[in-house]
């Protein structure tokens, strides 16, 4: 009976009960199956190791067990091995590792889904095409050159065409905070280098995505250190370039583009600089404009004479007493 005790590990491989019966000694199949009226149990037959085992040896090689297929020793070796190859299986699928489901990590996409009709992913895209807001250097080229033309720098007749299609007034203050964003240096042009700089800020490359940053641009107004940037790019970019000073007609209309509707003093100030002896507005007296408005009184109380203000509001204070009712 040496191969018994070796029975449990030859028994671990076979993969099913599906075995078939051999003649004891014999060492190979009996293709015709069992003699009629014998089972396995109740037969001297012994099952067969597996394929894969390296088990060699006959699974009964007692003298008993060459016996008649009816003999006891037979049938109780083979009831030992019965017992032991059913106990082995058992312990073979009690101790076969559970297979764990993968965790999911809580951040997958939602756009990840699985496709019924077979077993691989793929992503499910929305209606809207990704990209479409993706900023295009060559496209936002391409845009400038419909007004430019050969050249490189977009003119006044090209400007008109240009807040034609936007739809915007060239006297508009959002051209105004435009060319500040370009920081165009030159009223009325565009340079490609400035376009490109300034439209790439904004992620601007056709006129829709110029339209739709509308209210973003109109909010820089409203912001307290935006709005005197741009005030005070507008002195600049408004004056001659062989010119210090802006002058006077020119002043007041920046003026009115830029204080007419939130400085409650603006039209008595107008009417003081037409009737004044002043032609030219210098930087200093631009940028003191602004901060008396912010800062004075619109009945002038609060004005005070010995401050640091320049002569051209100082007249404008004893110009507006002078006229206000005792």
């Amino acid at each position: 009976m040496n191969c018994i005790a070796k029975t449990p590990a030859c028994t671990r491989a076979i993969p099913s009960l599906q075995l078939a019966a051999i003649f004891p000694g014999a060492g190979r199949p009996l293709l015709g199956g069992l003699p009629s009226g014998l089972d396995p149990v109740h037969s001297g037959y012994a099952y067969p190791p597996s394929p894969h085992s390296t088990c060699q040896e006959p699974l009964v090689d007692s003298p008993a067990a060459a016996a008649l297929p009816g003999s006891r020793a037979a049938l109780s070796d083979l009831k030992r091995l019965h017992s032991a190859a059913i106990r082995n299986l058992s312990s073979y699928w009690e101790n076969m590792p559970v297979k764990k489901k993968r965790k999911s990590s809580g951040s997958e996409d939602l756009g990840l889904k699985k496709c019924r009709l077979t077993s691989y992913y793929r992503l499910q895209t929305p209606d809207k095409v990704i990209g479409e807001n993706n900023f295009s250097s060559k496209k936002c080229l391409a845009w400038f050159y419909e007004y430019a033309g050969p050249d490189d720098v977009l003119g006044p007749e090209a400007m008109e065409k240009f807040c034609e299609d936007i739809g915007v007034e060239p006297e508009n203050i959002i051209m105004l905070v435009l060319a500040w964003k370009l920081e165009a240096e030159s009223m009325g042009f565009f340079t490609k280098e400035e376009w490109l700089k300034g439209m790439s800020s904004l992620q601007c490359d056709c006129t829709e995505k110029l339209q739709s940053k509308f209210d973003y641009l109109r909010s820089q107004l409203n912001d307290i250190p935006s709005f005197k940037n741009i005030y005070r790019y507008a002195f600049d970019f408004a004056r001659e370039k062989d010119q210090r000073s802006l002058d006077i007609d020119t002043a007041k209309s920046m003026l009115a583009l830029l204080l007419g509707r939130t400085w409650p003093l603006f039209s008595v100030f107008h009417q003081y600089l037409e009737q004044s002896k002043y032609r030219v507005m210098n930087k200093d007296q631009w940028y003191n404009v602004l901060e008396f408005s912010r800062t004075v009184h619109a009945d002038l109380s609060n004005y005070d004479e010995d401050g640091a203000w320049p002569v051209l509001l100082d007249e404008f204070v004893e110009w507006q007493k002078v006229r206000q009712p005792a």
